[in-house]
């Protein structure tokens, strides 16, 4: 096989190749580019072509990055940056906003992700690009180079040959949450358990399997009045005081400012851990590691 220069590539082929490779699906790519998706799937096979080597691998409905796509995507990533860096300076528009792409699992505190979040927030050289979803829809995404950085309570397995690199950012403790009404003074911590109806997490979380541990330890069997796995509805569950909830006191930050809802107690040895989870990348967002070192 000959040689390939650069006057075999152009900036089309990378365009359409670096939309695909961000979206993961010819149909939303084509509906990006506002082409057809044959016009896009032309363009991605002449690419592969000229490089002599396939650059995605379709797993059903999906297109996901060969071990060369994900080169081919770092180095995409940085002529897209140089050529928006050269037209604002030619522009003399100043700098564009740089993205950054978080994914944030759906039942994770929104106080939370606001908090980390923060520093970058307001910035005009910054756009930050929030996605919600299950742990295997991010760490996927994440894997194909379409995040930055996954943000979430349960991290991913971890051997050999996994990709990720997992950092703590925070822990916090957690405690028994409910309306002043279902907060009489005078019980002790046992006694609340044993004769309130609680709204726990899943038997899934590893945050409910420390409470029961906790129960246990207790000699109580606590009255189960709802078992739920995203964090925002325990919140709204526990204003409407149908129970109290355990939850991490920044989940509900607002409403014990406002008195709508009280901390009763902190609960001994346990806390809800928050991780950052990223891949390594040859070119990785330089807002990352600013963003972590602030955490």
């Amino acid at each position: 096989m000959a040689a390939v220069t650069m006057a075999d590539l152009n900036y089309n082929h990378l365009r359409y190749f670096h939309t695909v490779a961000h979206e993961g699906n010819l149909t939303r790519a084509a509906e990006h580019l506002n082409v057809s998706q044959s016009a896009v799937s032309t363009q991605i096979r002449q690419l592969e072509e000229r490089l002599g080597t396939p650059l995605f691998e379709r797993r059903g409905r999906a297109l996901h990055l060969t071990e060369a796509g994900r080169i081919a995507l770092d180095h995409a990533d940085a002529i897209f940056a140089t050529g928006r860096e050269l037209l604002a300076t030619l522009q003399q528009s100043g700098r564009q906003r740089v993205p950054l792409r978080v994914g944030a699992q759906a039942t994770l505190s929104r106080n939370f992700q606001l908090a980390f979040l923060r520093p970058l927030l307001g910035r005009q050289d910054v756009e930050v690009i929030l996605r919600s979803g299950s742990a295997a829809e991010l760490f996927s995404a994440l894997t194909a180079l379409q995040l930055d950085l996954v943000l979430t309570n349960q991290p991913p397995a971890l051997d050999a040959l996994t990709p990720f690199a997992v950092r703590r950012l925070d822990e916090q403790s957690v405690s028994l949450i409910g309306t002043p009404e279902l907060c009489p003074p005078g019980q002790t911590l046992a006694e609340r358990l044993d004769r309130t109806g609680l709204i726990l997490p899943t038997l899934a979380s590893g945050l409910r399997v420390a409470f029961d541990a906790l129960a246990g330890r207790m000699g109580i069997t606590p009255q189960l009045v709802a078992e739920v796995d995203d964090m925002a509805m325990m919140r709204l569950l526990a204003r409407e005081g149908i129970g109290l909830a355990v939850l991490p006191p920044i989940v509900v930050r607002d409403e014990l400012e406002s008195g709508a809802l009280v901390e009763i107690e902190a609960l001994p040895d346990l806390t809800e851990t928050f991780y950052g989870v990223t891949v390594e990348r040859r070119f990785p967002n330089p807002l990352l590691a600013e963003l972590l070192n602030a955490a």
